[in-house]
């Protein structure tokens, strides 16, 4: 099941409160307070994993709690800190106040770690609160509560190269030919409901990962179609292509199909229109020449490559995985973390093991 969105609680760990305790020994008169600190709360992480592509576990539970310190005890003993609760998001995880819609955290690469909520601090024991004038302090300091928060998580799926499509532009036929996909292919519109990745294999030994999004119709950026969740995923892509049906039997005509696909990206983020892409006309083994034509032109007045394929055939597909191999390659940024991230990531990366 693919999930995009979801709502979860975050609760991270109570300090353990301070320990009041006096020492009593035989032949030890006015030993003294000698009560130990609370432990901390546990913090709650987020930690970004590659491979899963949905969010869909986070459906059956919603509430994600870290351990409480332990409070102190006699003979200054300190309470055990709470362990802190790992959660684990597919990378391209947005994490945003769901109370203030603010933007927290944007998990966009591989082992990224966030904290959610910090633990409480523990309170200290009644051995730090003997003065010279108060030699048996009898309180304690309470440990201090734990940060709670309600979350929303949403997936925007990375990928390098985007499908998009009109309804039965061929998307997921050609995901499925060059890929190891196997999304729903059948003849008639809206069949794909969720994208899907694929891994393309070209060159020497080389890959990318594709994404087919589901079909876009004139309106999407409003909602219409369910638009804004599929446009939602076209805006991790680095690269697009651009697909048309060709065989005439579309109620819009090439032209006009590529047109209504360019004003809803734009329309949904201006950012998109700057982004590299290609043109490809599907089905060309049952073209009507006058619409391959009329897309061939399309693509001449942008300057951008123009490719006819057929997926069903196997027409043209070496040609176009070849040109999305090495316009993904020139366009591949490396990330590189920030002073301050890059010791926050590697402070709590010992939590799972990689330290």
């Amino acid at each position: 099941m693919f999930v995009d969105q979801v709502k979860i609680h975050v609760q991270s760990g109570n300090g353990g409160a301070g320990c009041v305790s006096f020492r009593r020994e035989k032949y030890v008169p006015r030993g003294g307070p000698n009560g130990g600190d609370g432990g901390r709360g546990g913090d709650v992480l987020f930690v970004a994993e590659a491979g899963p592509t949905t969010l869909a576990e986070f459906r059956y539970r919603r509430r994600y709690a870290a351990e409480n310190g332990v409070s102190g005890g006699a003979t200054q003993c300190s309470g055990a800190d709470g362990a802190s609760l790992v959660v684990k998001v597919p990378v391209g995880t947005l994490i945003v106040d769901d109370e203030t819609g603010e933007i927290l955290s944007d998990l966009t690469h591989d082992n990224q770690t966030w904290v959610a909520a910090h633990g409480g601090k523990g309170g200290l024991g009644n051995q730090h609160f003997a003065t010279s004038t108060r030699q048996t302090p009898r309180y304690a300091q309470p440990g201090l509560p734990g940060e709670s928060r309600e979350l929303r998580l949403e997936l925007k799926l990375l990928a390098d190269v985007g499908l998009v499509g009109l309804p039965n532009a061929g998307k997921s036929t050609l995901i499925s030919r060059v890929s190891g996909a196997r999304p729903k292919v059948a003849a008639y519109p809206f069949t794909t409901l969720v994208p899907n990745l694929g891994v393309v294999e070209w060159g020497d030994f080389r890959s990318f990962v594709m994404a087919d999004i589901p079909g876009l119709i004139e309106g999407a950026h409003l909602g219409r179609g369910l638009g804004t969740q599929f446009l939602r995923h076209v805006e991790r892509t680095r690269c697009l292509l651009f697909m048309v049906d060709v065989t005439g039997m579309t109620e819009e005509a090439p032209a006009q199909a590529l047109d209504i696909l360019w004003n809803e990206i734009a329309s949904h983020d201006m950012g998109l229109t700057e982004r590299p892409y290609l043109v490809a006309a599907t089905k060309i083994d049952a073209a009507d020449p006058d619409a391959l034509e009329a897309a061939r032109a399309w693509a001449a007045a942008r300057g951008v490559p123009f490719f006819a394929i057929s997926s069903v055939a196997g027409d043209g597909l070496d040609a176009l995985v070849s040109s999305l191999g090495e316009l993904v390659s020139r366009h591949k940024p490396v990330h590189d973390e920030s002073d301050a991230e890059a010791a926050e990531n590697a402070s709590y990366r010992q939590i799972w093991g990689e330290e």
